[in-house]
């Protein structure tokens, strides 16, 4: 089966549309359908209805192209990895970090790679693993490292554990709450700060707080990024929810204290490596995993 045809019938599917399909591909219109009407009569299966303006997948369609979307993955896995093996050369890498290492292990990684490889290109994004996944599906990244509790039970995912950070909350010196025990309904009060909760935390939070089932746990502002919300939490009263780590550097220059909050029970944040299975990762790319474990060993990262 020609892979070049099964590249076609994809284009087909995403556009259903054949001149932006022929487009895409860099085919003309004719030649274009003249490649998919082989594969039809190759399969002896109709594959797309035509209709004026509108192509869309039959259900054989649908079934060829779940399989030719697979089929071109390994394809290029194989090409991919068959280059690394024969050049045995590093290679470039793109991968996802998710807030909280990009604010606490990723700048010690980054530059440690920079001062060993330095012709190396790397591309870094930073986002919330749901973001992340997207990406790592479309094939946009390698692999990304991210908190792995709420991440779908997908066989095509690979996960490796690297341990788990605990979380706390903390508020800049001279704080209302700074220095005495005090209620998470007091903390609350003053508008919590975070990045996006795993759903564990959330429930063990909202229990706490005595919500009713179902309530939403409303915090004055989300945001993916650690060092601005740090930076509201040091300019207002405005309370951090933050990884002990990632909180470390401000508490001990004595810009902000840890609360101490009664009752709170210990609330984690499960780091994960998160690949697609069956896919040989870039020599580069297993560089900057194996860093960000040493880094991780060595920091206030709790063990399973």
């Amino acid at each position: 089966m020609d892979l070049r045809r099964l590249e076609h019938l994809l284009a087909l599917a995403e556009e259903r549309h054949f001149g932006r399909a022929a487009d895409q591909v860099h085919l003309s219109q004719p030649a274009f359908s003249r490649s998919i009407q082989a594969i039809e009569a190759e399969l002896d299966l109709r594959l797309f209805d035509r209709e004026i303006g509108d192509v869309r997948p039959t259900p054989a369609g649908q079934f060829v192209i779940e399989r030719a979307r697979r089929l071109l993955f390994d394809a290029r896995c194989l090409a991919r990895d068959v280059e690394l093996f024969r050049e045995s050369r590093l290679g470039d890498a793109a991968f996802g970090v998710g807030p909280i290492l990009a604010a606490t292990l990723m700048p010690d990684v980054l530059a440690a790679l920079r001062s060993q490889y330095s012709g190396v290109a790397l591309r870094v994004e930073v986002s919330n693993w749901q973001q992340l996944l997207e990406r790592l599906q479309a094939e946009d990244i390698e692999f990304f490292v991210a908190d792995a509790s709420e991440l779908p039970d997908d066989p095509a995912l690979d996960i490796r554990s690297m341990g788990r950070q605990q979380g706390s909350f903390y508020v800049r010196a001279g704080h209302p709450l700074a220095g005495h025990a005090c209620t998470l309904a007091e903390t609350w009060a003053f508008g919590v700060a975070a990045f996006r909760l795993p759903h564990a935390v959330k429930a063990a939070l909202a229990k706490l707080l005595g919500l009713p089932a179902g309530a939403p746990l409303v915090l004055a502002l989300e945001c993916d990024d650690i060092g601005l919300l740090r930076s509201v939490a040091l300019a207002t009263d405005t309370v951090l929810a933050s990884t002990d780590v990632a909180a470390n550097d401000a508490v001990k220059s004595g810009a902000m204290q840890r609360l101490q909050v009664r009752s709170l029970p210990r609330l984690y944040s499960q780091m994960g490596v998160v690949s697609l299975r069956n896919r040989t990762l870039s020599p580069t790319a297993q560089r900057v995993i194996h860093g960000i474990e040493t880094l991780a060993a060595q920091v206030n990262v709790q063990p399973e």
